[in-house]
């Protein structure tokens, strides 16, 4: 079965349902501790009673520095949100490190930011390196990745769109809440990936849900493309890409055929004046809960709630 693990400013802790055992360990960064595993197996193991997790305060189980990477769209309801047909080309971007932040962090929305969205995305966690050159196969997956964890794809969309920057629009401090736990997978609990159902609500709405069954490109050959040009050592983060239902959408195919006629500052000027009306964009108060989960339990994520804070 598999291990939740949970990171404080005390140190590191293996969460065995409300309470919380300390890890013995040195490790400092998420790499340490992988490297450290048979602690974790004492930890979970013992028999002493723990603290409360409702008394601990969730630090990202992910450390920083450490390389974030990113896929885009690679669920077949997102694609058809963002207005896609036929083929789907694998793709993926990067996202600055100093965006991870705690389960339970405010998102802090930049002044110049107006249209800010959500994107829960499964996060897999490496527990080895992946060379250059490597190819995976899904038997393969337990000896590269060690866990998973919650991650939010937050995403200024007016930054994202208007100059096509990805990596800035999705790099702002807080732009990754991660967590609460690091999930460590046995290898038979790799069979049940595609039973993780992810769930976002803001406020109480459900905004979106979905299982990995809806995914377009799986983890073993996204590891396997990615390697065509990229490392990943342990610790390093790879998120894997969102479901339908953000609020960002593609206008409707009339809508975009009369934009692509205009010049790219009145088409953009005209869209976002529409996205203006918008409701589901987040917004100073707002609350956003994110869970991953399969529904028999067996592998648990946590849940991660995170206020929505305008920058002072």
């Amino acid at each position: 079965m598999s291990t939740n693990v949970l990171r404080t400013a005390d140190g590191w802790w293996v969460v065995r349902g409300e309470h919380a055992v300390p890890v013995d360990t040195k490790a400092v960064t998420t790499a340490e501790l992988l490297a450290d595993r048979a602690a974790v197996e004492v930890a979970a193991d013992s028999g002493a009673t723990g603290t409360p997790v409702a008394d601990m305060t969730a630090l990202s189980p992910v450390t920083t520095p450490c390389r974030v990477v990113a896929q885009m769209v690679n669920y077949r309801s997102h694609a058809r949100d963002s207005g896609f047909t036929g083929d789907i080309p694998p793709a993926f971007f990067r996202k600055a490190s100093g965006s991870v932040s705690g389960p339970h962090d405010r998102i802090v929305r930049p002044p110049h930011v107006k249209f800010l969205d959500y994107e829960i995305e499964l996060g897999l966690v490496m527990g080895a390196p992946l060379p250059v050159g490597t190819v995976v196969e899904e038997r393969d997956l337990p000896s590269y990745i060690a866990g998973l964890v919650i991650t939010n794809d937050v995403s200024a969309r007016d930054v994202q769109l208007t100059r096509t920057q990805f990596y800035e629009s999705k790099s702002y401090p807080t732009f990754t809440p991660t967590g609460p736990y690091l999930t460590l997978l046995e290898p038979r609990d790799f069979a049940h990936l595609l039973d993780l159902r992810l769930r976002l609500s803001v406020n109480g709405e459900p905004r979106q849900d979905r299982t990995l069954a809806d995914m377009i490109v799986r983890p073993a050959r996204a590891l396997s493309l990615l390697a065509r040009f990229q490392t990943l050592g342990p610790g390093d983060l790879l998120l894997t890409g969102t479901p339908g239902g953000t609020a960002l959408k593609a206008p409707p195919k009339p809508v975009e055929k009369i934009g692509a006629l205009l010049p790219p500052s009145v088409k953009w000027n005209a869209f976002f004046k529409s996205q203006a009306k918008n409701p589901r964009y987040l917004r100073h108060g707002d609350v956003v809960t994110a869970a991953i989960a399969t529904p028999d339990g067996r592998i648990d994520l946590g849940e991660q709630r995170t206020p929505v804070a305008d920058a002072h």
